[in-house]
């Protein structure tokens, strides 16, 4: 019989550890140009005028508060794509239909894909439709592809940190991941809890203008959340991070749900949230940019990028002490984007 070390688990799909290794180990000796550094949210190409970047939505439910499945695939790509300093100008989409599925669901998850599209000018160029039998799909898979023309010199890179810069990120963590929680178990929080399902492209936009080369960094926090992404860019870049956890913004209902179910916010996904690493002398200047946004009211700057050992990412508790973040080790919360 197979050990679980011989088969793909939920764990290896859920942005920790577990993915990391599945990435590195199996699926990366498949490409004959990347390496472990080019884990990017999306590769530049055609001279690094263009990014693109390709996605699978699978998450549970289709229909979510502050959005769904449409919505989601769309600014999920735009936002990979916007990671590297470009706006995502032609989409592909791929979507696997299960038998049976309502039609009427189906026209309303397009006009979510319509609308997404329509608000960030990005054109649908061509795509694939299959139907599989009952139960093989658990009602609808979609795959995108974004491809963006780069306006941003040079393009941010998880690889491009450097020690003295500035950690900021541009919300309230764990609201995508806590709301999917809540709507696929039918819990009852405290508050009401909607996903940040969002396009980051504007605030991309704002953020480059106001800091233009000092962006080193742009990252969203989607699986594995904030722990993911510094743990990410720190081993991308060969640099250590320390933040201040009493900086790092939570809601009080997202935070309340973690207390009681047992889950650190820094793990929990997020679908319009962004990490940025940016230049000490132009960090004033992009958190104001930030600030200005509508996506980014509760933006802070929560931290330093070191010299200390390279991909070690340390907390600074609100007590003084300190402590590591490491990769989330597998699936905290399976099928939420």
């Amino acid at each position: 019989m197979p050990t679980p070390t011989d088969i793909i688990t939920l764990g290896h799909g859920g942005g920790g550890r577990l993915m990391h290794d599945l990435i590195v180990n199996e699926l990366l000796p498949a490409s004959d140009v990347m390496s472990e550094r080019d884990l990017e949210d999306a590769a530049l190409i055609h001279g690094g005028r263009l990014a693109i970047s390709t996605d699978g939505f699978t998450v549970k439910p289709l229909f979510f508060p502050g959005g769904d499945i449409g919505k989601l695939a769309v600014c999920g790509t735009i936002n990979d794509v916007a990671m590297r300093g470009a706006r995502c100008r032609w989409l592909s989409i791929a979507m696997i239909v299960q038998e049976g599925f309502a039609l009427e669901d189906l026209r309303r998850i397009i006009q979510s894909i319509r609308a997404a599209c329509d608000a960030d000018g990005v054109h649908i160029v061509t795509g694939d439709t299959k139907v599989v039998g009952r139960a093989a799909a658990d009602g609808l898979f979609i795959t995108t592809t974004g491809v963006g023309e780069r306006f941003a010199d040079p393009a941010p890179s998880a690889g491009a940190a450097r020690p003295g810069d500035r950690v900021i990120i541009s919300g309230t963590l764990g609201d995508h991941g806590i709301s999917i929680l809540a709507a696929r178990e039918e819990l009852s929080l405290a508050g009401h809890i909607e996903s940040d399902c969002a396009s980051l492209l504007t605030l991309t936009e704002a953020m480059l203008a106001a800091g233009g080369p000092g962006v080193r960094t742009l990252r969203d926090m989607t699986r594995g959340g904030m722990s993911a992404a510094l743990n990410e860019i720190a081993i991308s870049s060969g640099v250590s991070i320390e933040i201040e956890e009493g900086a790092v913004p939570v809601r009080r209902e997202v935070r309340g749900a973690c207390e009681l179910l047992g889950m650190s916010p820094f793990e929990i996904a997020n679908e319009g949230k962004l990490l940025a690493i940016v230049a000490p002398e132009r960090a004033d200047e992009v958190l104001a940019a930030m600030r200005a946004h509508d996506l980014g009211g509760d933006a802070a700057i929560i931290g330093t990028v070191g010299d200390g050992r390279p991909g070690r990412i340390s907390a600074r508790t609100p007590l003084g002490t300190s402590r590591l973040i490491d990769l989330p080790p597998g699936e905290l919360l399976p099928r939420i984007c």
